[in-house]
């Protein structure tokens, strides 16, 4: 057999894998995994900030549902992903980092606490954030430890994780016979639920009346996604859906309300949740009344029954509990037809309350009106990622999206400046879709940059820019709370995202009048390479009370 350096050991693994795209900044620590890379025929994707590359290993996994690759340097490259790895932990996205460190034998180039250069504890600092933080011990180990993180970041939850691979690991070699990695080191096997609670979930599904269900962002996840349209087939009921589960239904389907879930919830007699924890965006279960039945479904059993009384619990995969609610209640259960038109009269009543600034073509533009505008370019074959505050909510409620990883936004971390990330993944992911990045301008601010990446690397994307000059979510209750005199630290200028974009190489659009926005938006979408649609807007009560914290 034959030498191989360390650098290519980590490439091969990850092809093995199937790993084909790698996320990076350049780092002299790493740059022997980039070697490798090119033999092993991986796109190795640069970005403009380290991280930009976790943002895109995270909406790499959600566009396909295998772990993403993030490769950053020692040190700072390392600090850099610390809010990324977090997202990706709180959203239960899969993802692998990569981080350089300085050797870890004498050498030329230092040795392990002596101070080399960018030195620094990696692995305390990445382990209350990552599922596994670990420091690769020598040159033939690399593939196995690759194997196992793969094999970590996929299973139960899923989650980020993080290795550390020493200058002198990555550039030393070995004899290829000496390489550790092996065959069947990862199952597909999924977690199904106990037969008993599965059971008593039917029972309480049956004898309820007003039956609601929200799915979450587990659901991504299984590999039994279409469980969810066979168990509404068999059992109707008002459907509601969030997180990576966006798209899960189709607009038309006759189970999906998107509108009303806090004046359903507050009328249900029994909910059933999949995946989805009883945090804020559920006002930590007080949103479920306390006479309500509440059957709780998550990968996790520790998010059971946490923040409020659960009737049943289920651990186990999204698509198998579907799947086994789905042949219990066939041919049992009330007729809920009543209480779907109930529901459909709630979400009739709440789009009328939009109707008004979806139609409102007078200037200042609505935020409303724009994305009313924006709807026609949204299909099934779309990806829309959500990278801001008030502009990306009010999206989420006027743009449908349809399929799995259809919608990306950052998840209940709430972190902005995913956005050119996660859009550069899920364009070289899926080539094929329409990839519609829907920024705030003050999320723009802090990863903007990677358009020169896209440019350069010739990764189609299209971003509209909801300019309001302002951090509008804070600067809102900022208001309410101290009055319009002690407004601080939340206004912007109506900056000219459009031609720094330009100035990057990416098409730009400026837009200030409602009579523009038809006409750049054709231009962008049409252009043949990424492109910024930064439009101008007026102020809007259509969030007013909407809580930021």
């Amino acid at each position: 057999m034959g030498f191989v350096q360390g650098g290519h050991i980590v490439a091969r693994a990850l092809k093995a894998a199937g790993v084909d795209h790698v996320f990076t900044l350049c780092g002299g620590h790493v740059q022997m995994i980039y070697d490798g890379c090119l033999s092993e025929g991986i796109r190795v994707v640069d970005v403009r900030h380290e991280q930009s590359a976790g943002h895109a290993a995270d909406g790499w996994a959600r566009a396909t549902g295998k772990p993403g690759v993030a490769i950053v340097t020692a040190g700072p490259g390392l600090t850099d992903t610390v809010t990324a790895a977090a997202n990706a932990q709180r959203a239960g996205v899969p993802m692998l980092i990569i981080g350089g460190q300085g050797a870890r034998l004498l050498s030329q180039f230092g040795g392990q606490d002596r101070g080399s250069l960018q030195d620094m504890n990696h692995v305390e600092l990445m382990r209350p954030i990552t599922k596994w933080a670990v420091s690769v011990p020598e040159t033939r180990r690399l593939a196995e430890y690759v194997q196992s993180a793969l094999r970590i970041a996929s299973s139960g939850v899923p989650g980020p994780v993080f290795l550390e691979m020493p200058l002198d690991v990555l550039f030393m070699g070995c004899d290829e016979a000496e390489v550790i990695a092996y065959e069947g080191y990862q199952t597909g096997a999924k977690a199904a639920p106990d037969p008993d609670y599965l059971e008593a979930a039917a029972t309480l599904i049956t004898e309820a009346e007003r039956p609601l269900l929200i799915v979450g962002s587990q659901w991504r996840w299984s590999d039994k996604r279409e469980a969810l349209n066979a168990f509404l087939e068999v059992h109707p009921m008002p459907t509601f859906l969030n997180g990576m589960a966006r798209g899960a239904l189709p607009a038309d389907h006759p189970c999906r309300f998107a509108q009303c879930r806090s004046k359903a919830l507050s009328r249900a007699d029994a909910v059933v949740i999949f995946g989805t924890p009883l945090d804020f965006r559920l006002r930590y279960g007080e949103a479920i009344k306390d006479e309500t039945k509440l059957i709780q479904i998550d990968l996790d059993g520790g998010e059971i029954g946490r923040n409020r009384r659960v009737d049943v619990g289920l651990v186990g995969d999204a698509g198998l509990v579907l799947d086994g609610l789905a042949r219990l209640l066939k041919g049992k259960g009330k007729d809920t037809s009543a209480w779907q038109d109930e529901v459909k009269g709630l979400e009739a009543s709440r789009k009328e309350r939009m109707h008004a600034e979806l139609n409102d073509a007078s200037d200042p533009i609505k935020p409303l009106y724009l994305l009313s505008r924006v709807r026609p370019y949204i299909d099934a074959n779309t990806i829309i990622v959500g990278d801001g505050g008030d502009f990306v909510a009010s999206a989420a409620y006027t743009l449908d999206v349809s399929g799995v990883g259809s919608w990306m936004d950052p998840g209940p971390l709430g972190t902005l400046g995913v956005g050119p990330g996660y859009a550069m993944a899920a364009k070289l992911a899926r080539p094929d879709t329409n990839v519609v990045l829907i920024s705030g301008d003050g999320s723009f601010g802090l990863n903007g940059f990677e358009f020169e990446a896209m440019v350069r690397q010739n990764i189609k994307v299209t971003c509209i820019i909801g300019n309001d000059a302002a951090w509008s979510q804070i600067r809102r209750g900022q208001v309410e709370m101290y009055g319009q005199e002690r407004v601080v630290a939340t206004d912007l200028a109506f900056t000219r995202y459009d031609v720094i974009a330009q100035g990057m190489g990416a098409h730009g659009e400026h837009v200030t009048e409602v009579a523009q926005i038809d006409g750049a938006l054709e231009r962008a979408f049409a252009a043949d390479k990424a492109a910024v649609v930064n439009v101008e807007m007026g102020v809007s009560d259509f969030r007013k009370g909407a809580i930021s914290v």
